[in-house]
């Protein structure tokens, strides 16, 4: 598992997402452009939690998140996910 400089204040997590889906399962290609944004990735860095919110996830979890969840930032040439904990869906 890889290290970011990145520490995650209260609640948030920083996700590496996985990569989309680049053929279907009969071969077909898809283009970048129909690509659908992952929702399944690995978590590289968790906050200390809040008073009211314990932190269940910890590095190296892989989790499911909301489509839409989270803030996009880019580190070092990769993509990462800032989210609350909150919109993480389940932990795999």
């Amino acid at each position: 598992m890889e290290k970011v400089n990145i520490k995650p204040l209260g609640d948030r997590v920083v996700v590496l997402p996985a990569p989309a889906e680049e053929k279907t399962s009969s071969g077909i290609i898809i283009p970048d452009t129909a690509q659908e944004k992952p929702q399944r990735g690995t978590v590289v860095a968790v906050g200390s939690g809040t008073e009211s919110e314990k932190m269940e996830v910890k590095e190296g979890d892989t989790v499911l998140y909301g489509k839409y969840s989270g803030t996009e930032i880019s580190m070092n040439g990769k993509d990462y996910l800032i989210l609350r904990q909150s919109d993480i869906l389940a932990i795999v």
